[in-house]
């Protein structure tokens, strides 16, 4: 199952409006998740414990994590899942558009396995 956490670039208001929009999402944001503890942290920290938590990381940091994620992949290291937000596509600001993208997400492919599953969310 489909669980997602949202970094921290990323409204917390998005989690609101996926809960309030489908009460089958299990969705946090950084600042709630884990009592916030990991706000600020090294982005690999934040891999590694949500793949232990089974999280999927929703980001739009398509710059380090990508590096990140090759490293592990040599490495044979497992993390939870990260689906990349196209900026073009749906910008920080649109909270709707993102709320509304990722509900589509959980409705075609929650049920998927999503350790090392990498996807664009446009």
């Amino acid at each position: 199952m489909l669980k997602l956490l949202l970094d921290e670039e990323i409204s917390s208001g998005v989690a609101a409006g996926l809960r309030r929009r489908s009460g089958a999402i299990s969705v946090s944001a950084m600042a709630e998740w884990e009592d916030g503890n990991f706000v600020g942290k090294d982005v690999s920290d934040i891999l590694r414990e949500a793949a232990d938590q089974e999280l999927t990381l929703v980001t739009y940091d398509r710059l380090t994590i990508p590096t990140i994620l090759k490293a592990w992949s040599e490495e044979e290291c497992l993390h939870g899942g990260v689906i990349f937000v196209d900026e073009k596509a749906i910008s920080q600001a649109e909270i709707g558009e993102l709320v509304a993208a990722l509900t589509r997400v959980q409705d075609e492919a929650g049920s998927w396995e999503w350790t090392n599953r990498v996807t664009l969310l446009r």
